[in-house]
């Protein structure tokens, strides 16, 4: 099947996970990499426009020159940030996968389950740790018994604000629940736990990462979670812990933060950029 196209970079391990999942899955896409044979300028904005996001979206920071040229300015325009891509094509974030079902940047790899003719394959990723689904987590009370059993609040759950996903294996099994609310660029990443079978399996950063890419995905660019224990995890995942001074008054006001987590609930914040 060549109705698929990848833009790869096979120095990448998330690239090199999602070229695999479309093997595995009976699909040997045309392999784009990038980097040697960049996409023009037309071809990029029309990647860009399939995938729905603004050019900022699809720069990649880390290892490029985006420090250097200073496009972290808010005032670079779409047309100038497709420009720098296109002279430096490191600044593409990848890998770009291209389907029948639509054009996704696959950050995380998960994602590319969703561009097969059947999602529902079984793949355990490089790192050792299985690929997962994300959908809304339902009107049943697991969500809520599992929050409860974890020591977690659930009296907000019913907060229309709140976007909880049921986080599962492709075969169907759940391994966790998170949610997300937005607050204009920043979302409070809130209502996580991985159900105990799954616990130290490492499943956690998987999960926690497609939730991120979630809330990125529906307009949010920075993350903040509340925490009295889980801030090795989080360090680890690139949280940094800031001073409530420094935290969005949005965040702030939050019923998370004012009156289900406890007083002593540090707060930590990271780019939810993929």
């Amino acid at each position: 099947m060549r109705e698929f196209t990848i833009y790869h970079n096979p120095d990448c391990g998330t690239s090199r996970n999602v070229l695999a999942m479309l093997r595995k899955s009976g699909i040997e896409p045309v392999v784009i990499e990038y980097l040697k044979t960049p996409p023009d300028r037309a071809i990029l904005v029309s990647l860009i426009a399939s995938m729905g996001m603004p050019a900022r979206g699809l720069l990649r920071v880390k290892g490029t020159p985006y420090g250097e040229l200073g496009l972290d300015d808010p005032k670079w325009t779409d047309d100038e940030l497709v420009g720098a891509m296109v002279e430096h094509p490191i600044l593409i974030n990848r890998p770009i996968v291209v389907a029948p079902k639509g054009v996704r940047l696959c950050r995380p790899s998960d994602l590319v389950l969703e561009l097969l003719p059947d999602p529902q394959l079984a793949f355990t990723k490089e790192e050792g740790v299985s690929a997962l689904l994300s959908e809304p987590a339902g009107e049943d009370d697991a969500p809520r018994e599992a929050l409860a059993a974890a020591g977690l609040p659930v009296d907000d759950l019913d907060d229309p604000n709140l976007v909880l996903l049921r986080f599962r294996l492709p075969a169907g099994d759940t391994v966790g629940y998170g949610g997300f609310e937005r607050h204009g660029d920043a979302a409070l990443l809130r209502s996580i736990v991985v159900l105990p079978a799954y616990r130290g399996s490492g499943i956690g950063r998987n999960l926690m990462l497609l939730l991120m890419r979630r809330a990125f995905d529906a307009g949010a660019q920075q993350g903040y979670a509340l925490t009295t224990s889980a801030d090795d995890w989080l360090e680890k995942l690139g949280f940094k812990r800031l001073d409530r001074a420094q935290v969005p008054e949005e965040i702030l006001r939050t019923r998370q933060a004012t009156q289900l987590c406890p007083s002593d609930a540090r707060i930590w914040s990271r780019s939810l950029r993929p």
